[in-house]
Order: structure tokens, then sequence, then C-alpha cells
């Protein structure tokens, strides 16, 4: 019944007031009263507001569906959070398992949220009229929603609380990865200044720098962070990246170094290659005196000194060019082996050089004195020969057998020289004697070694 008739219907009953009983008239007053509201405005049906209870339980249902809505979306971001930087961090199979197990639940979560967006949209309880009994129903509806979403955030809180080994284990990874990519970083920096300090040094820098733009890429990665590329990609790359640059600003630190070091090698070489040529000119006077003093078996051998000597100067000026163009072109390991091809050429035409001075020099005291050089020869002999009898009746026979040998050798070669006339070959009676001494060293060297090991 709506308002109008109720009035419609208090008016009739005022009317006929002037011809009923009085005690009809106060029964007809009572039931009118049972329309007007307590200031006596007007009437309101006891069934509206049975009505009105029923959508304030709903609205009651709706708030409290709407709270734990709100806190298991929060509970929800909050696992979203530890569950990234897990995934992170690594890969291992409880972090599998761990993800596999938050996307089920995520499922589980999603269908309870549809379920309470059904529920508040089922009924517009803020509308003007409802139907009978949909306040009722949006009321049970929201109350299982506000259930079964408290249900999920017990589960999902207990699910936080079991993932949180691996998430204080994944933030132990990640707090090492930003130490990581800025150490990484600081390393290509410092690599591109020393890039800049060799070109500075007019050095070619092409390989560097080609090898520093191969870092780039990785740079933009490392820039992407851990939460793209996971933390143990990012540590072995930052890693990587530190090695590799590192080993350019190496490089790169040594070149100016070895340049400066190719170049004092070949002023050195250069210097002794001089040298070598001034020496060069005193051979073959040498070699004349020589052939004017002494037979030709004792400087035949030499004959062919001056132009060993020459062709190894000219061959040590071309390795010597070579290593400065191997320099210039910062070919490291080219210009080293040149300049050992020099420092050989050298050590052999010095040698060559010394040989004759030093022929000459033997032979000259050889022909002024030739029983000093029996002299040392026959010392050395005794004194291994004290030595193999030291603590013995009689020498061993490998001690004996070469030292008796050694000393016949000695005899013929005095021999030799005494029977030689007016041209006697000193230089082999030399060369027997350099034989004798150094048998009796060998036989010596023998015996000290016998005495070791016992």
């Amino acid at each position: 019944m709506r308002a109008g008739s109720t009035r419609g219907y208090a008016g009739r009953v005022a009317a006929e007031l002037l011809v009923m009983p009085v005690a009809v008239v106060g029964v007809l007053a009572a039931v009118a009263g049972s329309f007007t509201g307590p200031g006596g405005g007007g009437t309101r049906p006891w069934w509206r507001r049975g009505e009105d209870g029923q959508r304030a339980a709903a609205l009651a249902a709706r708030d409290a569906a709407q709270e734990a809505f709100y806190e298991l979306d929060s509970a929800q971001r909050e696992l979203e959070l530890a569950v990234e930087t897990v995934r992170a961090a690594g890969d291992g199979a409880s972090v599998r398992q761990a993800l596999a197990d938050f996307q089920d639940l995520s499922g589980r979560i999603n269908q309870v949220t549809v379920a309470y967006l059904a529920a508040l949209d089922s009924v517009d309880l803020e509308a003007a009229e409802l139907a009978p009994g949909a306040a009722a129903q949006a009321r049970q509806q929201l109350e299982q929603a506000k259930r079964e979403l408290a249900a999920k955030q017990t589960e999902l809180t207990g699910f936080l609380q079991r993932l949180q080994p691996l998430v204080r284990h994944a933030e132990a990874q990640l707090v090492r990865v930003a130490p990581a990519v800025e150490q990484a970083k600081r390393a290509l920096l410092a690599a591109g200044g020393a890039l800049e300090a060799v070109r500075a040094a007019g050095l070619g820098a092409d390989d560097l720098a080609a090898r520093l733009a191969e870092l780039r890429p990785e740079l933009t990665r490392l820039n992407e962070g851990a939460a793209r590329h996971g933390v143990a990609d990012t540590l072995r790359r930052a890693e990587d990246v530190g090695r590799r640059a590192a080993a350019i600003l190496a490089d790169a630190e040594q070149r100016p170094e070895r340049a400066r070091e190719i170049d004092r090698r070949v002023a050195s070489l250069r210097t002794r290659v001089q040298a070598l040529e001034t020496r060069a000119g005193t051979v073959e006077p040498t070699l004349s005196e020589l052939r004017r003093r002494f037979s030709a078996d004792c400087w035949q051998d030499l004959q062919r000194v001056p132009q060993q000597v020459t062709q190894a100067g000219q061959a040590a000026q071309g390795k010597l060019a070579e290593a400065a163009r191997a320099r210039d072109e910062q070919r490291w390991a080219d210009a080293a082996t040149a300049l050992a091809t020099v420092r050989a050429l050298l050590e052999t035409a010095d040698g060559s050089v010394a040989a004759v001075a030093d022929r000459l020099r033997r032979l000259t005291e050889a022909e002024r004195d030739p029983q000093a050089e029996v002299q040392r020869a026959r010392f050395a002999l005794r004194d291994a020969q004290r030595l193999a009898m030291a603590g013995r009746q009689a020498p061993d026979p490998r001690h004996a057998g070469p030292l008796d040998a050694a000393v016949e050798r000695l005899d013929r070669a005095v021999a030799s020289l005494a029977a030689a006339g007016r041209h006697p070959d000193y230089w082999r009676f030399l060369t027997e004697l350099d034989g004798v001494r150094a048998t009796a060293a060998e036989v010596v060297e023998l015996i000290r070694g016998q005495h070791g090991r016992s």
C-alpha cells in the first residue's frame, strides 16, 4: 500500500466519525494511528521497515567483503614482490616449485576475486527500490565472498611464510648485484681512459677500441638489472665484463711501456752493431799477422771470419729495421723476435771477432813459452790423479783409464811439437792440451758426483 492511498483512507474514516458511535470511532482511530509515524506526519508499511533492515545488513556485508578484498589485495602485492625477488635470484628446483605453487595460488585467488565482484554487482544496494528478497540474497552472497576472501588471505599468508627462506637467500644474492655491476662499470671507465692515453701517446688503438665496443651491449644488459636478466646471469655478466675490461686496461697501460722498451733495445743493439763494425776492422790485420807468423793450420779455419762478420752486421741492421716497423705497428711479438735475432747475430759475430784475437794471443804465448802450457796440463792431470787415489789402494778403472789416456795424449803433443822443426803446429799443440785438461776435469766431476751420491 502506497502513501497516497493511506491518506485517502484516513480521510474517509474522518468523514464517517460524525455518524458512528463513539466506541467505533475509538477503534477506527486506533487503526488509523497504526499508519501514522511517531511525529504524526505520515504512514510507513511494516513490510517496508523489514526491507530497510535487510538493505542495512547487506550494506554491512558489502563493507566487510570490501575490507577483506583490500586486505587480500595488499597481501597479494606483498607476495608478488617476494616472488619477483625469488625469481630474480635463481632458477633452482626449489625456486621453480615455489613459482609453480604461486601460479596455482594466484589462480585460485583470482577465482575468489571474480566471485566477490559478481556478488558485488548482483544487486544495486543503493537503488531506491529493491526487489523483494534481493537485499537478503545480496547479503548471503557477500558474506560467502568475505569468507572465501579471508580463507585465501590465510592461505596466502602461510605461503609467504614458507617462502621466507628463499626470499632471504634471494635478498642476499641481490645485495651482491649492485657492487658487482658498479665494479664492472668502473673497470669499463678505466679501460676507456687508458685507451685515450694510448692514442695520446701516438700509438694505434683500433683493436682496443673494437674490444671495448664489444662490451657495450653487455653494459646495456647490466643497466637493465637483475629483475630482467636474473641475479646469477647478472653476476656472471658483471664478472665477465670486469675481467675483459681489466684485460683491455692492462694491454692499454702496457703499450706505451712496451714501445719505450723496444725503443731502448733497438737503440742499444744499434750501438752494438756499430761497435761490431768498428771491431770488424781489426779482424783482417790480425789474420794478416797470423798468416805471417804461423803455419796455415793455425789460422786456416778463421779465413771466412771477416765475411761472416760483415754479413752478420748487415743482417742485424735489417732485423733492427724490421723490429722498428713491428714496434710502430704494435706487433710486439714480431718486434721481440726480430730483436732476439739481432742479439744472436751480434753474439755470434762478436765471438768470431774475439776468436781471431784470442787465437793470435794463445799462439803467441805458446810460441814464447810452450812449457807453460804443458805445465798447466800436467797440473790438471796430477790433481785428478790425487783425487782418484784418495782413500784407495788402487784407482777405480773408470777413473784410471781416461787419466792414463790423457797422459799419453799429453806426451804425444809435446813430442810432436819438438819434432816439428821451424814451423810447428802450435794450434794443434794447444788443442791437444785443451783436450787433456778437459779429460782431467771430467774425471774430477765424475769422482765428486760419486762421492755426493754415496
